[in-house]
């Protein structure tokens, strides 16, 4: 208990640092006021459809009355030209009002349908399900869940904005979001304990090996238009192959949570069925839990990284002239590929790396009256257990 509280205090102690006030409007480049506003469709004074320049799709031409709902426009009847989202009359939707830096030409234009109440009814109905069939140990998750939410937006956003190396800020907030996290739904046990430092060393060691490939890779970090845009915004005081890898470890917290906890368990478990059972077989038996745990991770982990790219994949598909190596090579796709080996990488050393911590601290050694026989016939078990398992595969 005394180590999970000293751990807990220096981590808290480390992320708060880095999260100084900020005073970064200075850094800003703001060539255009830009005020967004919501509003309701009063009006649709005309409306037609059109081909899209250059294109064969077809979009519809809108000129609507708006009354403006919020802000200090307030009250305001406007008529807007929409020709980007199709509207109905009472719809409510989000505008921009862009004032420009250099004329004061004012322009408004559709942003977003206002689609908070259906967001909302959906976080609801998910809340509800997990209160229901996750009991006590749902509502846990869920408070862990938003307290990961808020290390994120509190501690690590304002972090790298104020200047701090985002790998180390990542990875001290990634550790701070691994104790909270597995404490708060999983208690202060030595089982959560084994699964903390298992993780906080998967992350320590995959931030490490994530630094050295983008580097060996030449990545520059902006293989998006936001990475761009931030940049520019910052005047360049923002490290983005930092942010980068940044991006990398938090994309695998949530996969390297599970394997972790999993592997826990999965020693304690088999310490309790055979408590005069070495560490050295607990640890066998506990890596071949793992490795049909790293089978289905790793392949859920690439897909969710594919799922995330596939508009960008279909756009290549269809318009790209270049060889699938040619498009491989891309700063945009070389970037999703060592996004998915480093996660992938994490994953497979979490279990290892975990079940090794896990025996150490919760298998006992076992005394000298062991029956020998006993274990020699475990030992057979497991060696036939796993000679079938090859061979169905």
């Amino acid at each position: 208990m005394t180590f999970q509280k000293i751990l807990l205090a220096f981590l808290c102690i480390a992320s708060f640092a880095c999260a100084a006030p900020l005073t970064f409007a200075e850094s800003e480049v703001v060539p255009d006021q830009v005020t967004m506003m919501r509003g309701r469709v009063l009006d649709i004074k005309k409306e037609a459809t059109q081909v899209v320049p250059g294109t064969d799709a077809i979009s519809t031409f809108q000129t609507i009355d708006v009354e403006i709902l919020t802000g200090a426009e307030t009250g305001k009847h406007i008529t807007i030209d929409n020709d980007y989202l199709k509207l109905d009359v009472g719809e409510v939707f989000y505008l921009t009002h862009t004032v420009s830096h250099f004329d004061s030409i004012d322009i408004y234009a559709v942003n977003d349908p206002y689609r908070l109440p259906q967001i909302a009814i959906l976080v609801g109905l998910f809340v509800l399900l997990v209160c229901i069939f996750g009991g006590k140990q749902g509502i846990r998750g869920l408070a862990s869940l938003v307290g990961s939410f808020a290390c994120i937006f509190f501690l690590l956003l304002p972090g790298i904005l104020h200047g701090y190396s985002p790998l180390l800020v990542t990875i001290t907030i990634a550790s701070l979001i691994i104790v909270l996290g597995s404490y708060v739904t999983h208690g202060f046990t030595r089982t959560t304990t084994s699964a903390v430092i298992g993780m906080i060393a998967t992350v320590s060691i995959t931030g490490l090996l994530a630094y050295f490939t983008v580097s060996f890779t030449r990545l520059s970090g902006f293989g998006s238009e936001e990475a761009v845009y931030l940049n520019i915004n910052a005047r360049g005081s923002i490290d983005i192959i930092g942010l980068l890898l940044g991006g990398i470890i938090i994309g695998l917290l949530g996969v390297l949570y599970d394997a972790a906890i999993g592997q826990a368990v999965s020693v304690e478990e088999l310490t309790r069925i055979a408590p005069h059972v070495p560490r050295r077989t607990i640890y066998a038996r506990a890596i071949r839990i793992g490795r049909e745990h790293i089978g289905a991770l790793v392949n859920t982990l690439a897909i969710a990284y594919v799922g995330a790219a596939l508009p960008l994949m279909l756009l290549f598909y269809q318009t790209a002239s270049a060889s699938i190596g040619q498009i491989i090579n891309t700063e945009i796709f070389a970037t999703e590929i060592v996004r998915i080996m480093i996660g992938s990488i994490g994953l497979v050393l979490a279990v290892p790396i975990t079940t090794l911590v896990s025996v150490f601290l919760l298998v006992k050694k076992p005394t000298d009256h062991i029956d020998r026989h006993t274990l020699e016939h475990e030992r057979d078990a497991l060696d036939h257990a796993e000679h079938s398992h090859s061979h169905s595969h």
